[in-house]
């Protein structure tokens, strides 16, 4: 991944070759001519969460292509995530006539997360990933259908099940990743939880402009988590990542 500077065309305005490689490190060439396009590679933030803007390379590594990769599947995973519960959400609220197969295709979310983890971990981790993922996919529709019809044990059973799952995923990841600690984790999806049900509420009562804003929340929330199960993987297995 790169980013461009162009060498000044104002005559009036020329930085050194010093002062440019003061930022650009063994990059910029001493030949450069005016309106000359320079790319520089984007640099690696030291925070389990990317940059968009580009970081000084002496102060961090590059980002190498096989942690680009990673990180974009997660991304999309994530999203697909996201996006898909939001659709179960309101195929539930309206009684659309896809809930089904809107809850088919978000429950296919849990295995094609798992093979991300296969890649690293084998099929054991894999599959118990997989299968708790589920669950918290299942539990999710169980609460938002309790919910429609006004049964708030059930709504409150269903909730206290799927925090408890949050639990168990946050354990299990933690037990084989020292850079996913169980407490940043649990954070994370508990705020993931608690979000995802406001967005369900605010759709059932109809608060359509709340639940927009509060899916826009999600959405970033959710990026942020694909971004630190790509930190947690990179720095694990480093020399799967250095090219």
């Amino acid at each position: 991944m790169f980013y461009s500077s162009q060498v000044p065309s104002n005559s009036w305005y020329q930085p050194s070759y010093d002062a440019i490689n003061a930022v650009y490190p063994v990059a910029y060439p001493y030949n450069s001519y005016r309106g000359q396009m320079n790319y520089f590679p984007y640099a690696k933030t030291s925070i389990p969460y990317l940059r968009n803007e580009p970081v000084p390379l002496q102060h961090s590594g590059c980002i190498s292509k096989a942690e680009v990769e990673l990180n974009r599947t997660f991304r999309t995973l994530w999203e697909q995530h996201v996006a898909w519960t939001r659709m179960l959400i309101i195929s539930i609220a309206a009684d659309l006539p896809d809930e089904a197969l809107v809850t088919e295709r978000l429950l296919r979310n849990a295995p094609d997360m798992g093979a991300v983890f296969r890649r690293y971990y084998g099929d054991k981790i894999a599959s118990q990933f997989s299968s708790l993922f589920r669950d918290h996919l299942v539990i999710a529709a169980q609460l938002v259908k309790a919910a429609k019809a006004g049964n708030n044990q059930a709504a409150a059973e269903a909730e206290k099940r799927w925090y408890a799952n949050a639990d168990d995923i946050a354990a299990f990841l933690s037990s084989f990743n020292p850079n996913w600690p169980k407490p940043v984790l649990t954070k994370m999806l508990y705020e993931h939880l608690h979000m995802t049900k406001e967005e369900a509420v605010f759709r059932l009562s109809h608060k359509f402009k709340s639940d927009i804003e509060t899916f826009d929340q999600i959405e970033k929330q959710a990026l942020e988590m694909a971004d630190a199960f790509t930190d947690g993987i990179v720095k694990q297995f480093p020399n799967l990542f250095n090219k």
